[in-house]
């Protein structure tokens, strides 16, 4: 089977997106870490949706972009190719019910931390501040993202609620928009190109990001390996 990869870097730092498996992710400080990664995430993401997995994977570049932004702290502003055709409705379904399933899967790890104001963590700096490390800090942070997302596509949602709620309100106002499917390429916030399934994929891979530096930061601060572990794709 093949992962068809979009590759964005900067300099020596990469992000490797799978862009036949939704929000599925690696990075690294080269392409052939990325690579290498790959086939153990796509494995811990099936294995989170539920689905058959394989030991006769390849990894395929079927776009690269080159970029100015911070990599290696997850900056990113690339638009897929294949990001900018057309959605059926029963495509549209299915993405959604894993984006809606990864929201559900962030709460249900945060909800799991014994202690949401403890870490381990040192202080560090990020391209959009100071870097979350309590449990707290990272679930408020994935969460205020959803009018940000939904903004850049034209729907008017806030954060209200969980993180759950908040994120299929979305949804809801997006739908009532009559040519939703169309997937219109749109010009958002500082020039980045964003579409309807780039959100969709946008959600799942930032909810990735971030529940894996949770599941990170729970088990080193707790010692407790049994934190969150039913959610493979976490490790």
């Amino acid at each position: 089977m093949k992962i068809l990869c979009v590759w964005e870097h900067n300099g020596n730092d990469s992000i490797l997106y799978a862009e036949n498996f939704v929000g599925a992710f690696t990075r690294g400080a080269s392409l052939q870490i990325c690579r290498d990664k790959m086939v153990g995430e796509i494995k811990s993401y099936l294995k989170w949706l539920g689905e058959k997995s394989t030991d006769n994977f390849t990894v395929e570049i079927v776009q690269e972009k080159s970029s100015e932004l911070n990599i290696r702290d997850a900056d990113t502003d690339v638009l897929f190719n294949s990001e900018r055709t057309k959605l059926s409705n029963a495509e549209y379904e299915h993405l959604k019910k894993i984006a809606l399933k990864s929201a559900q899967s962030f709460l249900d790890l945060y909800n799991s931390i014994p202690d949401k104001s403890s870490t381990c963590l040192q202080a560090r700096k990020t391209f959009y501040g100071a870097m979350p490390r309590t449990a707290s800090e990272m679930y408020e942070h994935t969460k205020n993202v959803n009018s940000y997302y939904f903004g850049e596509i034209g729907v008017d949602v806030d954060n209200s609620g969980d993180i759950l709620k908040c994120r299929n309100c979305g949804f809801e106002l997006l739908e009532k928009t009559s040519d939703f499917l169309q997937n219109k390429v749109l010009e958002g916030s500082y020039g980045e190109l964003w579409s309807v399934r780039k959100v969709l994929r946008r959600f799942i891979w930032h909810d990735r990001i971030h529940a894996k530096a949770m599941y990170r930061m729970a088990v080193k601060t707790f010692c407790d390996k049994s934190i969150g572990n039913i959610f493979e794709f976490m490790v």
